[in-house]
């Protein structure tokens, strides 16, 4: 295999994150490609490595897949680690990520990515408080049914790259998920999530329209970035 894997700002890009960590937490080798947010809509620039001008894009040979969640799928037919062994746990696992995948809208626009700063946020809405209830009530079962230290048991898999993004939105605002910070915790002190957090605490440059999120956001109380 001679994977090319394109990714965005390792402070902004949750979507990037997902199979950046993935494929070094099972350890699938890759050439680690940056394309950065410019500007507000990058869409142009990036449809001459996606179709839908979007990161992050997995470039295998001729054949690109883009998608956080289609690369997992392109993954898992080839590489093992992506899913659970245990069928139920793989179950839970594929469940969570899809719902993931799909989901959570409310934390995503109200709680933004920024994995280099710490927010003092403002007061939740209901629908955040659901979001975050609901990803403790996923946290705390995973955890609980299946023996952790990861989501679905002993062996991190792509269930836990697709909620890392929430445990560096967990950290930068403050989020109460119950006992199911053990599981974050865990993945903060990954080697490969501390490595994406050490690139992005060097990025030296912004994009405003993400820093406007941010502070649209709450009130930034801390600055790590370089």
């Amino acid at each position: 295999m001679n994977y090319t894997l394109i990714t965005a700002n390792r402070n902004y890009s949750s979507w990037s994150l997902r199979p950046w960590l993935l494929m070094k937490g099972l350890g699938i080798a890759f050439e680690d490609r940056l394309e950065p947010f410019t500007k507000p809509v990058n869409y142009a620039e990036f449809r001459s490595f996606s179709p839908t001008g979007q990161v992050p894009a997995l470039i295998d040979g001729e054949r690109t897949i883009w998608d956080s969640l289609g690369i997992a799928m392109y993954l898992a037919d080839r590489h093992e680690g992506v899913w659970p062994k245990d069928e139920a746990a793989r179950a839970f696992a594929q469940c969570a990520t899809a719902e993931m995948h799909a989901g959570f809208a409310t934390l995503r626009n109200d709680c933004t990515m920024n994995v280099g700063v710490r927010v003092r946020p403002k007061p939740m809405s209901e629908a955040l408080q659901k979001n975050v209830a609901r990803i403790q009530e996923i946290f705390e079962f995973g955890l609980s049914r299946f023996g952790g230290p990861y989501l679905a048991g002993a062996e991190f898999s792509a269930v836990d790259a697709f909620y890392a993004p929430v445990a560096f939105r967990i950290r930068t605002y403050g989020l109460d998920v119950g006992d199911g910070q053990k599981w974050v915790e865990t993945m903060l002190n990954h080697p490969a999530m501390l490595e994406w957090e050490a690139a992005a605490l060097k990025e030296t440059w912004r994009e405003k329209s993400h820093e406007a999120e941010l502070k649209a956001c709450g009130d930034v109380i801390a600055d790590y970035r370089g």
